[in-house]
């Protein structure tokens, strides 16, 4: 069975342990293994970074939530655990709820005045070019996971 680590800014909701069965259920629905963050039992910063490097190293997939968090761009531990998983060889999905470009959403400019890119994404073009990107949800994407590697 297949192994995904969910990632996401949903391990800072009040309810992210629920959250975390939700989308773990939904990966068994499809035929896969679950692999959420907070699976690690740790307080420590340190604990929790090896924790989940390893739960990607075990993983085959990585489904990450690149919403919008704190601002204009995805979390940050996202994005580092998306460009870790490139550099692993992981096949990288990734979901907003929407693909309008950021050019689109923001401008030329942005609020602070700099230039925002002009490729046609809905994030910038370092996670956009490695990670497929799904309009919708959690369950979208595990979908999409499910359909591209049954073709």
């Amino acid at each position: 069975m297949k192994k995904i680590y969910i990632a996401g800014f949903d391990v800072f909701c009040d309810d992210a342990k629920e959250i975390g069965e939700k989308y773990k259920d939904i990966c068994r629905k499809y035929g896969f293994e679950g692999l959420y963050p907070l699976d690690n039992q740790c307080d420590k910063g340190i604990d929790i970074f090896k924790g989940n490097i390893s739960l990607i190293e075990q993983a085959d997939i990585i489904c990450a939530n690149l919403n919008n968090f704190r601002g204009n761009e995805p979390d940050s531990g996202t994005a580092f655990e998306v460009g870790f998983g490139f550099a692993k060889g992981k096949k990288l999905y990734g979901y907003r709820e929407s693909l309008k470009s950021l050019r689109d959403c923001l401008g030329e400019k942005d609020s602070e005045g700099y230039s925002v890119e002009d490729f046609g994404m809905c994030i910038n073009l370092m996670i956009g070019c490695c990670c497929k990107i799904i309009e919708g949800g959690f369950e979208d994407c595990v979908k999409a996971v499910k359909s591209e590697l049954t073709k």
